[in-house]
This record gives structure tokens, C-alpha cells and sequence, in this order.
């Protein structure tokens, strides 16, 4: 098992059984995330060498219209995919084992956490995780704080309130606040 069998079964959608082969690629490729999220948020570091790391640590290269603001957290990296022309401000935080699509023209506020797997509920297989993507479309806003669960996918141009917890998806042009979130107007364009 390699990871292109871990990110075909995460994409899948199949559930990564705890002690499984599959687990143990995912603890490896961790190994890798951690020691490269840590050089980047090690101490300062340039808009382009932050581009350099992100591309190491998603296996993909980042476009340079890309800026992320460190500290910036990913516990497994390869599953991310950026656009072009979006901002990631300090402290976002990504599990992106089910995969995380940030689409372009987005801005993701400070201490975004988006979680893409869900461990299983049965507590004798509690190890066991099942992912589900998070999709943001083009010109999304994220406040500060939000959460944005697994399996939501998030419309054109909408917005997510600060401190919002995202647990279904969102329609296009939409604003969404609170927890649960709910959307409380519609965009006109």
C-alpha cells in the first residue's frame, strides 16, 4: 500500500479502518506534513518559499497568486487542492485526508478549521475514519473561527460568518451565520 492507494480509497470515499494498512500510509504521510508545516511555521518566511512548502506539502504546485499568512496547519497535505488568487489568513487549520478544494478568488479568515473525516460512532470502531470532501466554489468568504465539517461544499461567492460551524452545504451567493449554520440572506449579484 502506497499513497496513491490511500488518496484513491480517501476519494473513494471508503473508510480507513483503524490498524489497516491504509492507516498506516496515512500515519506516514502525517510524518511528512508535520515536519513541513513545521519548517513553515517555524519563524518568517517569504511569500514565495510559504508557496515552495505548500507545494511540498500537497505534492502540487501552488500558483503565485497564492498568499497564506503562517502558522498553517494540515495533518496530511496531500489532498489539498488551491486556486488561483486566494488568501489563507494565520492559524487556518486543514484535515484534508477526504480531500479540501479551495476555489479561486477565496478568502479564508483567521483560525478556519476544516475537517474532512469523521471517526465511526460504534465505540469498537471508534480508530475507524470515514472521509468526505469540503468544496469551496469561486469567491468565497470564510470569517474567523468558522468550522466547516465533512462532506459540505460551499457555492459561489457566499459567505460564511465569523465563528460560523458549517454542517450542510451552502447554495451560491448565499450568508450563512451561527451554529448550526444557517443562511440568513441571499446575495443579488
Amino acid at each position: 500500500m502506497d499513497l496513491s492507494d490511500l488518496l484513491a480509497a480517501l476519494n473513494a470515499g471508503e473508510t480507513i479502518s483503524g490498524n489497516s494498512p491504509l492507516h498506516g500510509v496515512m500515519h506516514d504521510v502525517s510524518q511528512e506534513a508535520l515536519r513541513i508545516t513545521g519548517e513553515l511555521n517555524s519563524g518568517y518566511q517569504e511569500p514565495a518559499r510559504v508557496r515552495e512548502l505548500l507545494s511540498q506539502l500537497t505534492g502540487k504546485p501552488v500558483d503565485p497568486s497564492v498568499t497564506v499568512f503562517p502558522p498553517f496547519y494540515s495533518d496530511f497535505g496531500k489532498n489539498i487542492t488551491l486556486g488561483q488568487r486566494i488568501f489563507l489568513n494565520a492559524g487556518c487549520k486543514l484535515q484534508d485526508q477526504g480531500g479540501v478544494v479551495i476555489g479561486d478568488d477565496c478568502l479564508i479568515g483567521h483560525n478556519v478549521v476544516i475537517a474532512t473525516l469523521n471517526h465511526d460512532l460504534d465505540p469498537s470502531k471508534r480508530a475507524d475514519m470515514h472521509p468526505a470532501p469540503v468544496v469551496t466554489g469561486r469567491n468565497v468568504w470564510v470569517g474567523s473561527n468558522a468550522t466547516i465539517l465533512p462532506g459540505v461544499s460551499i457555492g459561489d461567492n457566499s459567505v460564511v460568518a465569523a465563528a460560523a460551524v458549517v454542517t450542510r452545504d451552502v447554495p451560491a451567493n448565499a450568508i450563512v451565520v451561527g451554529s448550526p449554520a444557517r443562511m440568513v440572506r441571499s446575495l443579488s449579484n
